[in-house]
């Protein structure tokens, strides 16, 4: 399958689920005796695609492929799904409800959002400045908590799931960057540098884990390529791996496959072998380019993209609400260039 051809297949289906309101796993802490309220009652503007994360990131995905595909099938459905999201008054409801609980989505839901954003200022239309404006509160919301996030928390968040913390540092980064935030790059730069400068030898024994939909190790040096500059992001990178890496890395880090496509947790590897391929891409660019590290990366990022693509589009619920973004922010390097 075409890259343009499995796009308008996963579009139309993101489209539909932002408004798709059950199934919802929705994660909402009790501040007393709340109102017994529905999904698109607390979050109207992001009810969909079963959690608010995925939520937003499959608003973040309309967006990127309205941006990368203005002449697709979809592009009219698409507008239209955007507007019916993208309110004043839906905006302010979901900033009062976060501002309310101040860890709700912290890291990796605002990190989205920052996303999201981040796509919408590069995209130069009329319809994207107005849908900027609106979002702007929420986007403060989240820049706000990030500030807290990357001077508050002692420790990185080394899993392979939502709470991960270099991923979500990632996005963060790749907004501040995009908005020209000095104060919050200078931070995340602080805050990396804190959390995995002195890393060696990574545990890559230990993964995947059961319900891994990142790799702790290469969301790690995938954030540390945008910190350090080229020279030393290379030396780092032999001690974190070791300099045994292009003999070993292949077997240790091998493709995974999905054993069931309808549990929440066992599916996530539909977006391991997705979220993989982008990461050993995005260190492979933080190289030299006569590196022979590059060529491995590559070849891995290749054999992961195949099989989480083929994963991408497996229609059950508990894939379809979120893996497409994870197919779309890799078919369109979304994480090395704009």
């Amino acid at each position: 399958m075409g890259e343009q051809s499995l796009v308008e297949q996963v579009v139309p289906v993101t489209i539909g689920n932002l408004q798709r309101e059950y199934p919802n796993g929705i994660l909402h802490h009790w501040l007393g005796d709340d109102a017994l309220l529905s999904p698109h009652e607390l979050h109207p503007a992001f009810y969909g695609c079963y959690d608010w994360h995925s939520a937003v990131h499959g608003h973040w995905q309309v967006v990127r492929a309205l941006r990368c595909y203005p002449d697709a099938p979809f592009v009219a459905a698409a507008q239209a799904a955007l507007e019916r999201s993208f309110t004043a008054a839906n905006i302010a409801t979901e900033v009062a409800y976060g501002q309310a609980r101040p860890s709700f989505e912290m890291p990796y839901g605002m990190a989205w959002l920052l996303q999201l954003m981040t796509e919408l200022r590069e995209m130069s239309t009329p319809a994207a400045e107005r849908w900027r404006t609106i979002l702007a509160p929420l986007e403060s919301h989240a820049v706000e908590r990030f500030r807290a996030y990357v001077t508050r928390l002692p420790y990185p968040v080394r899993t392979g799931t939502h709470n991960q913390s270099a991923f979500a540092l990632s996005l963060a980064l790749d907004w501040a960057r995009m908005a020209d935030d000095q104060a919050l790059i200078d931070q995340i730069d602080v805050c990396a540098r804190r959390f995995y400068l002195a890393d060696v030898a990574a545990p890559l024994a230990y993964e995947p884990s059961g319900t891994d939909f990142f790799s702790p190790a290469l969301a790690e040096a995938d954030l540390m390529r945008r910190v350090l500059p080229q020279v030393e992001f290379s030396d780092w990178l032999w001690g974190f791996f070791g300099h045994d890496m292009v003999e070993m890395l292949v077997t240790r880090l091998a493709p995974v496959r999905v054993v069931d496509f309808a549990d929440g947790q066992l599916s996530h590897y539909s977006g391991l072998n997705l979220s993989r391929a982008w990461m050993l891409e995005g260190i492979a660019s933080g190289l030299p380019v006569n590196d022979p590290r590059r060529v491995l990366l590559g070849k891995m990022a290749q054999q992961h993209g195949t099989l989480g693509l083929s994963d991408a589009v497996h229609p059950d619920y508990m894939v379809s609400h979120w893996a497409p973004t994870f197919a779309l922010y890799l078919l369109t390097g979304r994480g090395i260039a704009p």
